[in-house]
């Protein structure tokens, strides 16, 4: 049996950097013409641009996850989607150098999912993204559904497939974790109830937090309520770099976030969050000899504290998982030990 498997996307990642990389806003740079932060990074046209040395690495929500929760001392196998090409051998091959069992769909006529990351200076980015094989689940076998917990990041899985997945892990006595993506948020509460109710944890940053339950960005306690009213156990939203505020269903916790000693890279900051939030939810509970919460239960200013750390490492380095802690380096290094966490009744 596995402590945790994750299910969701993996991908080849290629970030490329360059001072001409520029960053710019500008008033006609709406979110009706397609820029949502009004924003955008700025190439020359029909130019060529110096670039620094390639970095060619893997990435995707499911990988990245289960990089965490290795790291982290866990029992681990990642399900993901992949082509028959070099680029899935080298998302397989990486899987394995952490010790996490692949367990593999291979999508027919499908590339592996595949990214190029342009890296601006400051650790802003453009992501081009093909999806591919990402998208594709294949039929999961029983006996890569044992496992006392599943930390899912769907990216365009179907949801019918989903939820199919989530009834055979609730029958399994799995603890479900999900990490829904914009897809999935897009479709709404009704779409998800099925798989959020069989969920004791949902991390969520607070846009698709306030998307997803139809309320303005700034009522805090009005989408708690409605996430409370949907999720049986743990709500989580980030909130950049305003830090995070988790709800249990009785008690809201808020933190801020460790200051970087350099910001070199966002991508994977979500995922480093929301898979350390569980890695530290779990540590307490094996700890106590099961693996096993109650939806609502575990440590939560130690999964915040975990979390946290975690997705600061992340950014600090290229790529969504050089920066992932281990055990020794999060509980060895005095710079994650103090960290204010505020307590309040809902």
């Amino acid at each position: 049996m596995y402590d945790i498997i994750t299910l969701g996307t993996a991908t080849r990642d290629v970030f490329l950097r360059s001072p001409l990389f520029k960053p710019l806003s500008d008033p006609h740079f709406t979110s009706q013409a397609g820029f949502p932060q009004g924003a955008a990074e700025c190439l020359p046209l029909g130019s060529k641009i110096e670039i620094a040395v390639p970095v060619l690495t893997t990435g995707g929500g499911s990988g990245n996850a289960a990089v965490t929760f290795a790291r982290q001392g866990f029992s681990t196998a990642a399900i993901i989607s992949i082509g028959k090409d070099e680029h899935g051998k080298a998302v397989a091959a990486d899987l394995k150098k952490e010790n996490i069992k692949p367990v593999i769909s291979y999508a027919k006529d499908l590339m592996t999912s595949y990214s190029t990351i342009l890296l601006s200076e400051g650790g802003e980015r453009t992501i081009l993204v093909y999806r591919g094989a990402s998208d594709y689940m294949g039929r999961v076998s029983g006996a890569h559904l044992k496992a006392r917990w599943a930390y899912i990041v769907p990216g365009a899985i179907p949801v019918p497939r989903m939820k199919d997945l989530v009834a055979r892990f609730k029958a399994e006595g799995i603890m479900v974790a999900i990490n829904p993506s914009g897809h999935y948020i897009k479709l709404g509460t009704e779409a998800l109830r099925p798989i959020l109710s069989s969920s004791c944890v949902v991390i969520m940053n607070r846009e698709e937090a306030a998307a997803l339950v139809g309320l303005p960005f700034e009522d805090e306690k009005g989408i708690f309520k409605k996430l409370d009213e949907l999720v049986p156990g743990i709500a989580v939203m980030t909130d950049g770099p305003r830090g995070v505020t988790v709800s249990d269903g009785h008690i809201l916790y808020k933190a801020g976030i460790f200051k970087e000693k350099a910001l070199v890279d966002r991508t994977g900051a979500g995922d480093a969050f929301g898979s350390g939030f569980v890695a530290g939810l779990v540590h307490k509970a094996m700890r106590g000899g099961t693996g096993r919460l109650e939806c609502g239960g575990g440590d939560i200013k130690d999964a915040i504290r975990l979390a946290s750390a975690n997705a600061t490492s992340v950014v600090e380095y290229v790529g969504a998982k050089e920066g992932i802690l281990t055990r020794a380096q999060f509980s060895a290094d005095p710079r994650w030990r103090d960290f204010p966490i505020a307590v309040s009744a809902l």
